[in-house]
């Protein structure tokens, strides 16, 4: 159990709808279909509708800082088989660059490899109190294009397995270098939390609207007015 599968689904019934791409930077094919992701008749570019026009908002306040800048969405809607898929990709991806091999690996080996999936990857829960956070159709992981249509640097990759994928890893860096990655971070941060959304505390990709998560850091920061997620997990899009 992670801290905000505390937090109760009062599930709204919203509709997922596409991710208007035209108005974003886009990555194609998207990178966990290329590498075999099951999404089936799924598309990874939906959301639910009030959160795509929260991501417009968003891209709106880049544009009166940013002219020409986009947002570049990376991934949005991801299926629990997709969670499941990537979980599992993350596991022996990680096993490998640790120059072992899964039949030999000691119980404890397994474990710290593990834990370090988890650190990045929610668990791909079934039960409907746990959902991913993906799987509402709530979160979606973003990055910077600059006006030249480069990717912004932010220090990491998305879904690096390190201490740099956390939001604040560079804050406190006296290096130019590091501090421009903290200043992009920033940026992106900036209009996504104008626009209503809230930041994982361990990923500086990763954003959501309404979901567990969500509605957890907006009660740790409000607690004196709680909320409840009102998305909760989606089998398919309609």
């Amino acid at each position: 159990m992670r801290p905000y599968h505390h937090v109760p689904i009062v599930e709204c019934g919203e509709q997922l709808v596409e991710i208007p791409l035209k108005l974003f930077a886009v990555e194609s094919p998207h990178p966990y279909e290329k590498l075999g992701a099951p999404y089936g008749e799924n598309s990874p570019y939906f959301l639910r509708e009030s959160v795509v026009e929260s991501l417009i908002e968003a891209q709106d306040y880049l544009q009166l800082l940013r002219p020409d800048w986009l947002i570049q969405i990376f991934d949005a809607y991801r299926p629990v088989a997709v969670q499941q898929f990537m979980v599992d990709y993350t596991f022996a991806e990680a096993v490998r660059m640790a120059g072992l091999t899964e039949s030999e690996m000691s119980e404890t080996q397994r474990q710290v490899i593990w834990e370090e999936v988890y650190k990045i990857w929610a668990e791909p829960s079934l039960d409907e109190k746990t959902p991913p956070p993906h799987s509402t159709g709530a979160a979606v992981d973003v990055t910077l294009v600059d006006n030249t249509g480069a990717i912004v640097n932010m220090g990491s990759a998305i879904d690096e397995l390190s201490p740099a994928s956390l939001p604040d890893y560079f804050a406190n860096s006296l290096q130019p270098q590091a501090q421009q990655y903290d200043a992009n971070r920033q940026l992106l941060c900036d209009v996504m939390e104008k626009a209503g959304f809230k930041r994982h505390p361990g990923e500086w990709w990763h954003f959501c609207f309404g979901d567990q998560m969500w509605a957890w850091l907006y009660n740790e920061a409000q607690p004196g007015n709680p909320v409840v997620a009102r998305y909760g997990r989606l089998m398919s899009v309609s």
